[in-house]
């Protein structure tokens, strides 16, 4: 077992400005974060990915002005459809293809009947898969050598009325992708709990 991506990964506070994360590492890494397991294999989610200095300093002060979004040479919009389990959802089409419309057709209802009967339901399925989406993307990036991190110090609503997100989707956090500053130090890895200390066996 690579146990790399776990011990290594680490949430860079400073990007490498002068170092870019080229397009097809990029592609690669988000390509490998598809994998994301998510319910029914629904995949409720799509990314932004701010790119450009333009977009950056469009995003900028709707993340607090954090220097990570300048410095960084990606950062991600993940965005959770909380309306992803939906019958009408085009990615049960795909799904069909596979299952069978018999099969499609009986997990369209059971995920209606776990997700349909309330907002509340709805939005814990947006932001439970968008997180799954997120983790994995960090991960996948790890394994290519890419540092990473996760933003949710940021302005929510405002992100979702500028870059006119439908009703039915909402933002579940920024990632931003690049490369560690070397001429400045990490912080010391904190306190983890052992799996003793959070687990507990019945």
């Amino acid at each position: 077992m690579n146990k790399k991506i776990f011990t290594e990964r680490r949430s860079v506070n400073f990007f490498d400005t002068s170092r870019e994360l080229d397009k097809e590492t990029f592609n690669s890494i988000m390509d490998l974060a598809s994998l994301t397991p998510s319910s029914f294999n629904l995949q409720p989610w799509r990314v932004i990915a701010v790119h450009s200095e333009k977009e950056k300093e469009r995003l900028l002060p709707l993340a607090w002005n954090q220097p990570k979004i300048k410095e960084a040479p990606y950062t991600l919009i993940i965005i959770g459809d909380k309306s992803g389990f939906k019958e009408n959802a085009a990615i049960w089409n795909k799904l069909e293809e596979g299952l069978g419309k018999e099969t499609a057709d009986k997990l369209k209802g059971m995920a209606e009947g776990l997700y349909g009967t309330s907002d509340e339901r709805m939005t814990r399925f947006a932001l439970t898969n968008g997180s799954l989406l997120a983790m994995s993307i960090m991960y996948a990036a790890k394994a290519f050598g890419v540092d990473s991190h996760t933003m949710s110090g940021i302005d929510y609503e405002a992100i979702k009325k500028e870059y006119k997100l439908n009703d039915s989707e909402e933002v579940v956090l920024l990632v931003s992708l690049g490369y560690h500053d070397n001429s400045k130090e990490l912080y010391p890895r904190g306190y983890r709990k052992t799996g003793s200390e959070f687990i507990e066996v019945i």
